[in-house]
């Protein structure tokens, strides 16, 4: 056999197993979730998989998170993480998030590798946090004098160690205002 042979042969057969940490984490979390393991008299899926397959409780869970992203993401297009790391970046996100991130992704048309998915999805949540408006600017003196007042109070009352004004008192206060905001905000969308 040819070199050039074998490497097709040897491409087709990671082409054919590509996908196969999804159906793996499809499997298991049926094991899981139907509680099949106490059929083979296990008492914990984990000792199940510890047991049976040799897979360690972390990595049956990223295989299972793998299956769930993969899920999620399979009917917004044909190109797919192509094996469980590439995943791993995007098990923290809602199912909305991860679609969006995917197909923003997928646009920069940078090789998918799970460090470039990593780092896209840190470069923006970083311009997302930077993007947030400065809202110091939309705040009256008056009101900027009381809450410096307020702060005072309480790093007055954190010093006496909450003799003088109790926490709770403190925190009553605070859910006071918090409702007058609220409740100001809703009496005005109601006057416009």
């Amino acid at each position: 056999m040819m070199l050039e042979d074998r490497l097709k042969h040897l491409e087709t057969i990671i082409a054919k197993n590509q996908y196969r940490f999804y159906e793996i984490g499809q499997a298991l979390l049926e094991i899981r979730d139907s509680r099949l393991y106490k059929q083979a008299l296990f008492t914990s899926f984990e000792t199940y998989a510890r047991s049976r397959w040799d897979i360690g409780r972390s990595q049956v869970y990223r295989l299972i998170d793998a299956y769930s992203v993969i899920n999620n993401l399979s009917p917004i297009g044909d190109r797919l993480p192509g094996n469980e790391a590439q995943t791993r970046p995007l098990v923290p996100l809602s199912p909305p998030e991860q679609r969006e991130i995917w197909k923003a992704f997928l646009n920069t048309k940078v090789e998918v590798t799970a460090r470039n998915i990593q780092n896209f999805i840190n470069e923006r949540k970083t311009k997302e946090d930077t993007a947030t408006p400065d809202l110091v600017d939309r705040i009256s003196d008056e009101y900027m004098a009381a809450v410096e007042e307020m702060l005072v109070q309480v790093k007055y009352a954190l010093n006496d160690k909450w003799q003088q004004t109790s926490r709770q008192a403190a925190l009553l206060w605070h859910r006071v205002i918090q409702e007058k905001i609220i409740c100001r905000e809703s009496g005005h969308e109601a006057n416009t």
